[in-house]
């Protein structure tokens, strides 16, 4: 697929491809909505703290884990389409909620709730798969996800506008959060029918059970709980922060690290239900595939795109401090890493692409990362800014393009597993940041960058012992298996026999 390809929007793949990413960059600007237009609430409603708006901001990022696990699955077994529509408009309720919420519990439970739409992610890469062959797939996800990222800094650049320009008054935030809302809703409506699961005629393959991941082997069986507890686990971590600053009683935190511990057990309960009555009859060798593919993949999206959403919660400030910036220059230093991403993250996907080995790039990449990360630890006031910006946009792009290569593997690696996959290496992103953004309040800057190098380095070598070329991964189609095609043949019968 050549990058002038984009332009040709009369072909279908072409079409579903900037009907996606729109509907991710939709929701990426509302589930980011709230960061922009922060002291425009604090100045605004009497009652409400800087405090406040920190737990919102931890809020906004807790529920995204489980969503992506939970979305991910409900992929496997409804189709890309039908999520994506409902996720954009049942998410509309919580965003309305919070534009117009008049209470602390309002406001909290509605941005808890809205941190969900953080799986859209996961949706879309799930239909770009559908749409593209593997020889493409990964400049297609790497355009998908790449516009559909700048959504948050899209947000940032014109919701202040919106609010002070458009509506104005103390309610200006409230009207430009809801505004944002019902064109998200508006759009996951159009979204429904104008965009169908892969080309006319295409087998939509799912697995026959969507509550956990199927594995080929025992020992796979076994690394697919250790892979789940911390996915599930980090929230205690949220719950701790949450507790620790004050909003949290002990007895609600007990509560709710009982609550995480059932849904770990429930988790697992799951995987033994679906894996064990499989393993004992025996996988079929051509429908075997290497789950330590799909663990290195968590591996890297966790150094990559963990540390690109904690990085960009810090970079201002470090800017700011070490150069003695203003706020408002500082921000707009900051954010050279973030704009990377319309480049680097397509581009990453196009080197996977063209370079005929996938894997051989996806490990560059995290080299890349281990590098740039630990020349930012270096930086201090003593070194010119441009060379610091410079360094920054290296280190971006390496992150950005690691980003890309990661769901330019997966698709190839189990086809219809493709939805649980993709929903568990994007949670893995937010593990990430949610584990370093925690380490980054008891460490100093220099000291985070060098932390971060450390992760993409342990990623890089999981890789090299983990990670392997997907057979299909530059293909014209996906690999089918026996299985599948036994799965197919059991849904036209049970299909014919109820019409």
């Amino acid at each position: 697929m050549k990058v002038a390809a984009i332009f040709g929007f009369k072909n279908p793949e072409i079409k579903a491809l900037h009907l996606t990413w729109i509907a991710f960059f939709i929701t990426f600007y509302v589930w980011f909505n709230m960061a922009p237009l922060a002291s425009s609430m604090l100045k605004s409603v009497n009652w409400l703290t800087a405090d406040d708006l920190r737990l919102f901001a931890i809020c906004n990022v807790a529920l995204t884990i489980p969503a992506r696990i939970i979305v991910g699955m409900a992929l496997d077994r409804f189709g890309p389409r039908r999520v994506f529509s409902i996720l954009m408009v049942l998410m509309s309720i919580p965003a309305l909620t919070f534009a117009f919420g008049n209470t602390m519990t309002q406001l909290l439970v509605s941005r808890l709730i809205l941190s969900s739409i953080g799986a859209s992610f996961v949706v879309g890469i799930h239909m770009t798969a559908m749409w593209f062959k593997p020889r493409d797939i990964g400049f297609a996800e790497g355009f998908y996800a790449g516009w559909g990222n700048f959504g948050s800094a899209a947000a940032a650049l014109t919701l202040p506008t919106v609010a002070l320009q458009m509506y104005g008054g103390d309610d200006g935030w409230r009207w430009a959060i809801a505004q944002s809302a019902i064109v998200m809703a508006l759009y996951g409506v159009y979204y429904w029918f104008a965009v169908t699961d892969g080309p006319v005629g295409t087998v939509h393959r799912k697995p026959r059970k969507s509550s956990a991941m199927e594995v080929s082997t025992w020992g796979d069986m076994v690394k697919l709980i250790l892979w789940t507890i911390p996915l599930i686990g980090v929230l205690a971590i949220l719950v701790w922060r949450i507790q620790n600053m004050g909003y949290l009683s002990v007895t609600g935190a007990i509560i709710a690290y009982a609550v995480i511990c059932l849904i770990v057990c429930y988790q697992i309960v799951q995987i033994l239900r679906v894996n064990v009555p499989i393993l004992k009859k025996g996988v079929p060798e051509d429908d075997k595939y290497p789950f330590n593919s799909v663990a290195a993949l968590n591996s890297t999206y966790f150094a990559n795109f963990g540390a690109e959403l904690a990085v960009v919660s810090m970079l201002p400030m470090f800017f700011e401090e070490t150069w003695g910036l203003g706020a408002a220059a500082a921000g707009m230093v900051a954010a050279s890493f973030a704009f990377v991403n319309l480049v680097a993250r397509p581009m990453g996907g196009l080197v996977s692409d063209r370079m005929g080995n996938r894997r051989f790039v996806m490990l560059s990449y995290m080299f890349g990362i281990a590098v740039g990360f630990a020349m930012m630890g270096m930086l201090n006031s003593s070194w010119p800014l441009i060379i610091a910006v410079v360094v920054t946009v290296f280190t971006s792009f390496f992150v950005q393009g690691a980003e890309g290569a990661t769901f330019g593997i997966i698709p190839s690696i189990k086809r219809r597993l493709t939805g649980q996959i993709s929903g568990m290496a994007g949670a893995y992103g937010n593990v990430g940041a949610v584990v370093y953004l925690t380490i980054f309040t008891f460490v100093t800057p220099s000291q985070f960058f060098y932390i971060i190098a450390a992760g993409a380095f342990i990623s890089w070598v999981l890789c090299f012992m983990w990670l392997k070329e997907p057979e299909s991964g530059f293909a014209d189609e996906y690999a089918v298996s026996s299985v599948d095609l036994q799965i197919e043949e059991e849904n036209r019968i049970r299909k014919a026999s109820l019409s």
